[in-house]
């Protein structure tokens, strides 16, 4: 069938693949330097007691069948290896189907983790992910032009994610309405980057075009998507422009540059010119295709539906797969910057005026002389949930209590997901507490004077002196 496959965009297949191999392996390299203190046999949120309390229909893993933290690490460094032979273009060098199992491998891999990943996988790009790996498995290689099919269905991936993000804030807080979001974004968000103060520091006039600018790329040109060519690549250009600005601003794990990847196959790029031979298809990969293209567009009812609803919600699976999913971020913007602030002591009875010493964390805002480093697409996990804690207690319940624990014993794996541990390997302290801080950016004044890009103020008790109670855990 000529219609079938799209020989043009060989090229764009092609830059396509080997950008997502790239966020692969940054996806598994971030499981096997984290696993241990987040999900680990003696972690905050370990994998064995979740999977003896879930049933493998709801959150299908290799780890329901069998879970060790060697197993754990032996699949994320096979994630690592397949990654980074994806990324060589090793898939170009085997015949059709075994390109297909390799693209299936990290699929299949990282599923299992983030079915048993919990509250630290449970982030918007982590499903963006699944999704996009399942539908590169059938992108074919170098024997078979790429299926269009396929690359209409990632053009529809980019448009959920785009068009879903613009909806939820529309729907949600006033000042995306009023476009005075960016007014705080930049000062609020999760983890901000080395030039997040000086995107903060921008005229407020200029912050309204910014979140205009916003709502055009997310409400408007996601439609132009599935336009003719030129006007498709102008769409894609767009919106890479705008996920490289926000690559600039902030520190947002893989989310935009597997944005950045998933609109690349909309390009019509220099030297896919369609004048590249491309053999047919064989009849057995264009069924797959075929029949694996309906499927997901029959499960793309409920993300639709979602859409359209007036009770929207983020970042939500509607399969235990991953397969189609609903997508979105930022739908309402704190005004107020906070941040839990963990300190230890060696002292026997814990007074305030006691020499209580503070833990580092790598991104998160603490030490107020320290400038804010750029980690994306690298993804802190703690860091980030740390963030969140400092919303709401409740977003701690699950795994906080278990942390602090780990730390009153001085856990080596734990200690190293932070900058600094302020005690040495063999005087764990004997009492941890917590405390909320305002943090906003220092003026221009106060950074020259000072030397501090954060000026911070207690605000309450997060956590009171906390010791461990009779013997270490087991």
């Amino acid at each position: 069938m000529e219609w079938f496959i799209a020989p043009e965009y060989w090229l764009s297949r092609l830059v396509f693949q080997r950008g997502l191999a790239g966020v692969y392996l940054v996806a598994f390299l971030t499981a096997v330097l984290q696993f241990r203190p987040l999900l680990g046999e003696r972690g905050m949120l370990p994998v064995p007691r979740f999977v003896a309390q879930t049933p493998f229909r709801r959150a299908p893993s290799l780890f329901q069948l069998r879970y060790s933290d060697r197993l754990f690490a032996s699949c994320a460094w096979t994630g690592c290896a397949v990654s980074a032979a994806l990324l060589a273009g090793v898939d170009a060098l085997v015949p059709l189907w075994a390109a297909m199992a390799l693209w299936l491998l990290p699929w299949a891999l990282y599923l299992s983790i983030v079915n048993v990943g919990q509250t630290w996988y449970g982030f918007g790009w982590e499903s963006l992910l699944l999704e996009t790996g399942f539908l590169a498995v059938f992108l074919g290689n170098d024997e078979v032009g790429p299926p269009v099919l396929v690359l209409f269905l990632l053009r529809w991936i980019l448009f959920r994610v785009e068009f879903g993000a613009g909806l939820i804030k529309m729907r949600g807080d006033a000042c995306w309405r009023k476009l005075t979001c960016l007014y705080h974004h930049h000062e609020t968000q999760p983890m901000p980057g080395p030039l997040s103060r000086r995107f903060h520091r921008l005229p407020k006039p200029l912050h309204r075009v910014e979140a205009a600018a916003n709502h055009l790329t997310q409400l408007v040109v996601p439609f132009l998507l599935f336009t003719p060519q030129p006007i498709a690549t102008a769409a894609a250009s767009l919106m890479i422009a705008t996920q490289l600005w926000l690559v600039l601003s902030g520190n947002f794990a893989w989310l935009n540059w597997i944005t950045v990847v998933l609109a690349v196959p909309a390009l019509a790029l220099p030297g896919g010119d369609g004048h590249r031979t491309a053999p047919a298809a064989p009849v057995w990969f264009e069924v797959v295709v075929c029949a694996t293209a309906a499927l997901l567009l029959f499960l793309s009812h409920r993300p639709v539906v979602n859409m359209l609803s007036r009770r929207q919600v983020m970042n939500r699976s509607f399969d235990p797969l991953h397969l189609v999913n609903t997508y979105g971020a930022f739908g309402s913007v704190s005004r107020v910057r906070y941040e839990v602030v963990v300190e230890g002591t060696l002292e026997d009875v814990p007074r305030e005026d006691s020499d209580w010493r503070e833990y580092e964390f790598r991104g998160k805002p603490g030490d107020p002389r320290r400038r804010p480093r750029q980690f994306a697409p690298y993804h802190l996990r703690l860091d980030w949930m740390m963030w969140f804690a400092a919303l709401s207690p409740a977003y701690a319940g699950a795994w906080f209590a278990a942390f602090v624990e780990l730390l009153l014993e001085n856990d080596r794996d734990t200690l190293r997901l932070l900058r600094r541990s302020p005690f040495p390997p063999d005087r764990p302290p004997r009492h941890i507490r917590a405390r909320l801080f305002r943090y906003r950016y220092s003026t221009r004044r106060e950074l020259r004077e000072t030397g501090a890009w954060w000026q911070r103020t207690y605000v309450r008790e997060y956590l009171p002196p906390t010791r461990l109670a009779g013997a270490q855990r087991p």
